[in-house]
This record gives structure tokens, sequence and C-alpha cells, in this order.
């Protein structure tokens, strides 16, 4: 059985998409307004990305910097929308005032896009206790993934963090697969493979200069190189 790793890249339109297929990114997450970390893309650049691409698409579901909805509602009709215009699988995850997971806003959420799959960002990386978390979402329906650094402050910070969060694989609140991405950075790729990662996200480091600049599919293939390399070193 392959055990070749997962590799998603960010676009933040149909240019962007185009490229990191190209590159050999295996999933895009979609999203708009990289200055505020990254919100909910429109309904028609969801279209345009659809249209222009054939590689599974994860849509942020998020309205504001930070991790407390503004407008719940209006981010549920939303999400009605993307669903209807065919978006299958998403990206969210709220969090109270106090720090705490707001099941709440993510259970509602969840109720405008049954059957979707989903990934549980990092706002797991900014809670105040995430193994509170993790239990909290365990088995909700869809979740088949967890976006994180191990550290709100980026994977160097995190490393100790993914490497316990890992070796608890498939226990109760660890069952989603990591998707390893905040600040990573291409030379921590091997050691995170060594521990058992086999997910990776990255946005601005495909870019020559920052999210303003267009995706480069050549770091794109540069990345899915690495990615394939140190995962053929773990089967070996």
């Amino acid at each position: 059985m392959s055990n070749r790793a997962i590799f998603e890249v960010i676009a933040t339109n149909a240019q962007d998409a185009v490229a990191a297929a190209a590159g050999g990114a295996d999933r895009l997450e979609l999203a708009g307004d990289m200055a505020a970390d990254g919100l909910t893309p429109s309904v028609e650049e969801f279209a345009r990305i659809r249209a222009a691409v054939h590689v599974p698409l994860r849509v942020m579901l998020r309205d504001r910097d930070g991790f407390e909805p503004r407008d719940l509602d209006g981010l549920c009709a939303t999400a009605q929308q993307l669903r209807a215009e065919g978006a299958e699988e998403f990206v969210l995850g709220f969090l109270t005032p106090g720090g705490a997971v707001d099941l709440d806003a993510v259970h509602t959420v969840l109720g405008a896009i049954p059957g979707c799959r989903w990934t549980f960002h990092r706002a797991l990386d900014n809670a105040v206790d995430r193994e509170a978390v993790r239990a909290a979402i365990d088995g909700l329906p869809g979740l088949d993934t967890v976006l994180t650094a191990g550290s709100a402050a980026g994977v160097a910070s995190g490393l100790a963090v993914l490497a316990t969060e890992t070796a608890r694989s498939g226990e109760p609140g660890y069952r989603p697969r990591i998707l390893v991405g905040g600040g990573l950075k291409a030379d921590q790729v091997p050691a995170l493979r060594a521990l058992g990662v086999d997910g990776f996200h990255v946005g601005s480091m495909v870019r020559g200069g920052g999210w303003d600049t267009p995706l480069d599919t050549g770091r794109v293939q540069q990345w899915r190189r690495l990615i394939d390399k140190a995962e053929t070193h773990v089967a070996a």
C-alpha cells in the first residue's frame, strides 16, 4: 500500500489553482484576503477555480481575521451558495472569546453543509487547551483533517507538539489526518515525514515574493519532489 503524503496548496484565484495543480498539488485550499490569514472566497471565484482545475478543492469558511465568526447566519448562507455551486469540501473552525472551541458555531455551519468532508483549521493552535479542542470535535460528521503547526507561532515552535500528536494518531481525538501548515519550511519536511506526518500545507512558500505575487508552478514542483523523496526514505 502506498503511503504517499498529501500535498495541499493555498489558491486565491483560478491562475493560482492552475499553477498549483500543474506543479503536483493533490488538493487546494481556496481562500481570499490573505492579509486576514484567509477568508471565504467569493462564490464567483470558486466557480472560476472549479471550472479551471480537476483536483479536490477545500473552501475556507471564515468571515473575519481571528477565530470568532462575525456573522454566522451570513457565513452559513455563503456556505450553502458554495455548496449549490458544487463545493464538496470545506475548512472551518471557531473559538469563543475565551479561547475554547465554539462548538455551537461549528455545528451551525456544519448544518449548512451536510455530508461534506472538512478540515478543522489552525483555530486549534490558538486555543487555550488544544487537547480539549480535539476531544470536543472528535467524531463530528465529515471531519477528516486537522490543519496545525503545533503552535500559534508556527511549525518551528510546534515540532514537539506535532511529534506527540502524530504518535497518538488513531486514538480518540486524534483520528483525523494531521495536515502540517503554518510557517512550514522545506527543511522541516524530512523530519516530519520521519515522525509519520503524511500531510503538508503551504501557501506563501510557493510564491516568488509573498501573497501579492503569482503562485509559482516550479516551486510547487520542488515541494512535491521534496515530499515524495522524504516519503521514499520513510518507506525504505
